[in-house]
């Protein structure tokens, strides 16, 4: 006689306990009359247990959290689930396609569309598809962002930490930096949050890149999320082990003075000094140099990946860190590398000095020579 006690997951159709189903679901219509279709795969567990929703791809350019929900839909088995994990593998699949962050055509935002609308246009239709057929149905969200295009951000996450129930799940998720806040209206975490299903989105490198790295830290955190809510049978931490939770005051936006070349000058820790530069933007001759100053110390989460900038373009993002987070990030990049806390690529001077001393005693040494003497030759001999 069986034990499990796992129940369907339904959509408009029926997903079994123990079954994982892959499917294409239609949530609009192209130009021609033709379905538009997300890939959504749905892994129900044989025993009972809370139901997760992942999704990537809200931006059609944001392609990292692709490759995670991808990855997650391989990993699980429903055989050794307690719950369900519902992986939303590309929400905007107009955007996908064309390589662009909006809807194509009318640049509507995809996520300022929710809960969604049948009567409304056509990103908040698709919005109400999703949100009425997968979201809804789930109790825990984790939706995956990049930065915009020619922008790059930190591994970092944004929810709403005065929400208890979503705090906890940004604790699962190991998350050590988060931006405070419940987001702009119509954001689908802000939405899915509000309606009891606590939501938090996680920012993770740049837009039409794929970074290795930032996947594998998703992956290995949202494997502790689902070990930690009983998901899966397997060991967990319940906070990560340093957190850095950001108001709205303690961060800032860094913006070019001039037009012209940037050349990043904080570094090698992701860290800008108070009254110190952040970058010198200079003109093709060097005849003019601007520098801009950090109005405070704080960690960059993100920063302009294009080093052309007009004035008012954004260089930098930083928020404020003591000194304890100080020592904290440093010795993460020290002993686990920048990765670990950043981006595949960044603009700042880039060796630490830890890793100064390890090239220098890793570089072979050629022992001393003994000096080379000419021996007379023998008497008698030629």
């Amino acid at each position: 006689m069986s034990n499990n006690t796992g129940e369907p997951f339904r959509y408009d159709a029926e997903v079994r306990p123990g079954e994982k189903r892959h499917i294409m679901y239609e949530v609009g219509e192209s130009f021609l009359g033709d379905p538009i279709e997300i890939p959504v795969t749905i892994i129900n567990g044989v025993n009972e247990g809370p139901r997760v929703f992942v999704s990537a791809a809200m931006h059609g350019d944001e392609v990292n959290g692709v490759k995670v929900v991808q990855e997650v839909a391989d990993r699980y088995d429903p055989q050794e689930l307690s719950g369900t994990i519902v992986c939303l593998h590309v929400l905007n699949v107009p955007g996908y396609r064309s390589h662009l962050r909006y809807l194509p055509i009318y640049d509507r935002d995809l996520n300022r569309s929710f809960p969604g609308s049948e009567n409304g246009n056509e990103g908040k239709r698709i919005a109400k598809v999703i949100y009425d057929r997968f979201i809804s149905q789930c109790d825990i969200g984790v939706d995956f962002h990049t930065s915009t295009r020619d922008k790059v951000t930190i591994f970092h996450t944004r929810a709403d930490m005065s929400d208890p129930a979503v705090a906890e799940v940004a604790n699962a998720f190991l998350s050590s930096v988060v931006l405070d806040g419940a987001g702009s209206e119509g954001m689908m975490r802000r939405v899915a949050s509000e309606n009891g299903i606590p939501t938090i989105t996680i920012e993770m490198g740049e837009a039409h890149r794929y970074q290795p790295a930032m996947v594998d830290l998703a992956l290995e955190n949202l494997h502790n999320l689902f070990a930690y809510f009983g998901v899966i049978d397997d060991e967990f931490e319940s906070e990560p082990p340093w957190q850095r939770i950001v108001g709205s005051k303690e961060k800032k936006w860094i913006r070019a003075t001039a037009g012209g070349w940037v050349d990043m000058d904080w570094g090698p820790y992701p860290i800008v000094e108070e009254g110190k530069s952040v970058c010198t933007i200079s003109d093709h001759f060097k005849r003019e140099e601007h520098v801009v100053v950090a109005s405070f110390t704080g960690l960059v989460i993100g920063m302009a990946a294009n080093p052309i900038t007009v004035p008012g373009q954004i260089v930098a993002h930083v928020v404020s860190i003591d000194e304890d987070d100080r020592k904290i990030i440093e010795e993460i990049v020290d002993e686990q590398g920048y990765s670990r806390i950043g981006t595949y690529h960044w603009m700042g001077r880039r060796v630490t000095p830890k890793e100064d001393l390890r090239r220098s005693t890793d570089e072979p040494t050629t022992p001393d020579e003994p000096e080379t003497t000419e021996s007379e030759p023998e008497r008698g001999t030629a």
